[in-house]
């Protein structure tokens, strides 16, 4: 009787577990019930509209959307008239009003050609901001959008030759054209680009025959055995360079350095030196003898050319005059600062003197 009076549960004790007890989940009600503004808010990416209230939902969206769009493109179109500083807040403004039109894929022709407005729109101010990149994008978006888009080409042609892009600024400009062909504008640009492909072509043109050129001048250094060093003396010399000419003859320029200094002209590898110096010193210090004959003793009283290694060495060496510039530079103990230097000396010269006493140096 005790264990009966425990087990047993008093009847508000048996209520109340009942109100606590969980009900069974309800079935969803139709969607023809749900009759919320919001409803087409929380449809599905993709999913069709069921009821005349859906329709009607989706639709307000979507003019509140072109709305919005219309009023940022307007806000947009304000900040480009006021100038400079606004730019950025006029890309802001085109940036939101192409977010209410997205996604771009489902746009309608209209819509669609709407949107790029917008891209073009926004590509122009990007233009003027110097952003070239951003500005070809969205010139192509706009093109995208709307292949009759006439401004969308020509924006895209000015971001394309800024970036160098002469290919491209070609195409969008003969694109454009076949949309308007009385487009003047775009018929300048055409112009332009094709002079500098051409341009550009000449100079790649040249860029290769230099090329070629260096590597035939660089063999044949190496067949004849002749060895380059740093260049020196450069603020008398220039850029003057070797040359190759169609028959093989290597010339180079020559600087000639004596007292008075001076330049030297491009000089076939054949040419005998004392040639070279004639007309350099005092013509009367030169016996008949130099310039017609092979004394070199009687030379060696009269006159000398005379050069050096440019490789830290202070060693003067003596040339012949009756040597060929080629047989000179051959010499295994010649290193040729780029182009080849002569320095000049007459020994009748007081200055002569100081340079064999040792005081004279490299200037």
């Amino acid at each position: 009787l005790f264990q009966a009076r425990i087990g047993a549960e008093k009847p508000s004790e048996q209520r109340r577990r009942q109100r606590e007890k969980p009900r069974a989940p309800q079935p969803p009600k139709p969607r023809e019930q749900l009759n919320s503004p919001a409803m087409a808010l929380l449809m599905e990416p993709g999913a069709e509209p069921l009821t005349e209230s859906e329709q009607a939902d989706l639709a307000g969206i979507a003019a509140i959307k072109e709305s919005a769009a219309r009023e940022y493109k307007e806000q947009g179109n304000q900040f480009v008239r006021m100038g400079r500083k606004h730019y950025a807040e006029a890309i802001s403004c085109y940036t939101k009003a192409i977010a209410q039109m997205e996604p771009l894929s489902s746009l309608d022709s209209a819509a669609a050609a709407d949107a790029s407005v917008l891209f073009a729109n926004r590509s122009h101010v990007n233009l003027l901001l110097g952003n070239h990149r951003r500005a070809l994008d969205d010139a192509e978006q706009a093109i995208r959008l709307s292949p009759s888009s006439v401004k969308a080409y020509y924006r895209a042609v000015k971001a394309a030759l800024a970036l160098d892009l002469l290919p491209d600024a070609a195409s969008f400009c003969r694109r454009g054209l076949e949309q308007d062909p009385g487009n003047e504008e775009l018929k300048k640009l055409l112009s332009q680009v094709d002079a500098k492909l051409r341009e550009q072509e000449l100079q790649r043109a040249k860029v290769a025959q230099a090329i070629a050129t260096a590597k035939d001048l660089a063999a044949a250094m190496e067949k004849r055995g002749v060895k380059l060093g740093k260049a020196a003396y450069q603020e008398l010399t220039g850029v003057k360079k070797p040359k190759l000419d169609e028959q093989g003859v290597l010339h180079w320029p020559v600087l000639l350095l004596y007292p008075e200094g001076g330049f030297g002209q491009p000089l076939p590898k054949g040419e005998v030196l004392r040639y070279l110096v004639e007309g350099t010193v005092d013509s009367k210090s030169l016996p008949d003898d130099l310039l017609d004959g092979e004394d070199e003793e009687h030379d060696s009283n009269k006159s000398s050319t005379i050069t050096s290694s440019t490789e830290g060495s202070n060693k003067w060496i003596k040339v012949k005059e009756g040597k060929t510039l080629q047989e000179v530079l051959q010499d295994i103990d010649f290193i040729i600062p780029a182009i080849p230097v002569f320095f000049v000396v007459s020994r009748k010269s007081t200055f002569y003197k100081d340079f064999n006493a040792g005081n004279w140096s490299l200037p």
